[in-house]
């Protein structure tokens, strides 16, 4: 059974950075891309960037240049630091495994709360 748990999430002034963690079990995670999301309140969940197996990521234009994904194989873990951060990144974060032609390939987790205040 595929568990995704997040953490690292919290309240922050603009400006400042967090570095949130996805722990995956239950599966081959090296073989899986991966990915962030984020569901702000009365938003529909959006995809913040993406990171393949091979360690090539992608980004939201709305995170790029502030935003870093990455994975650690061996601990089977996908990180995201996120620097610079401002109160439209509030919402609730996300890891998942993205399908090519959309959707995801896990039940969600709990998520972890990022709260930025202006």
């Amino acid at each position: 059974q595929v568990q995704l748990v997040e953490s690292g999430g919290g309240l922050v002034q603009a400006g400042g950075s967090l570095r949130l963690s996805c722990a995956v079990s239950g599966i081959f995670f090296k073989i899986d891309a991966m990915a962030w999301y984020r569901q702000a309140p009365g938003k529909q969940r959006e995809l913040v960037a993406t990171i393949t197996s091979g360690g090539s990521t992608n980004y939201a234009d709305s995170v790029k240049g502030r935003f870093t994904i990455s994975r650690d194989n061996a601990k089977n873990t996908v990180y995201l630091q996120m620097n610079s951060l401002k109160p439209d990144d509030t919402a609730v974060y996300y890891c998942n495994a993205p399908l090519l032609r959309g959707g995801v390939r896990y039940s969600w987790g709990q998520g972890t709360q990022v709260t930025v205040s202006s």
